[in-house]
């Protein structure tokens, strides 16, 4: 990714924040990835960690629509994801994704609800999905623009991610053309 792109997704990302009135503490932790696939338009987000403790982590996000996070699990993380404003797609799978409709068991909005592996559930403003690690997600939003929150146990990017494509890779490499905006946190 071109450093000018990045500036951009952070810009684009700030001015959505700023409309819908989400406050950022000072001094956040920011992360902007093509996920190492170089095309930023389809595989793109932009992540501020809140609070990244030893426990707990809470991210806020970001991403236009047509850009989507790849399919992926963790071992060990349990996460909810949010979405905060617009609306937000997200599929899952028991396991690695394969062609079967086998049902499981998830929790939407804190409500245990079956699904089939594969499935696509629409999340609107303030709603929210719990996934155990195992279980496999990919999301994009469904709306022009989201912002989508994350609360989850630890979070270790650099060894709890697995991505169905093995060309992905969660910090992208910054080609330097213009000054950073910000520090991000591959920086």
């Amino acid at each position: 990714m071109k450093r000018s792109e990045v500036n951009k997704a952070i810009k684009d990302a700030m001015h959505y924040f700023k409309i819908h009135h989400w406050f950022l503490p000072p001094e956040p932790k920011w992360d902007v990835t093509d996920f190492g696939l170089d095309d930023f338009s389809k595989y793109g987000l932009v992540l501020i960690n809140l609070a990244d403790e030893r426990e707990y982590c809470e991210k806020l996000m970001y991403a236009k629509r047509k850009q989507t996070t790849p399919a992926h699990s963790h071992k060990k993380k349990k996460e909810d994801i949010i979405c905060r404003f617009g609306m937000l797609s997200i599929q899952v799978w028991n396991g690695y994704p394969e062609k079967n409709d086998n049902s499981f068991s998830i929790k939407i909005n804190g409500v245990e609800r079956q699904v089939k592996s594969g499935e696509k559930i629409n999340l609107e403003n303030g709603e929210r999905i719990t996934l155990n690690p195992g279980i496999y997600h990919e999301f994009y939003p469904a709306s022009e623009e989201c912002i989508i929150g994350e609360v989850s146990t630890a979070n270790d990017d650099l060894h709890d991610n697995f991505f169905v494509d093995k060309n992905v890779g969660r910090f992208s490499e910054i080609i330097e053309d213009e000054l950073p905006l910000v520090q991000l946190i591959s920086d």
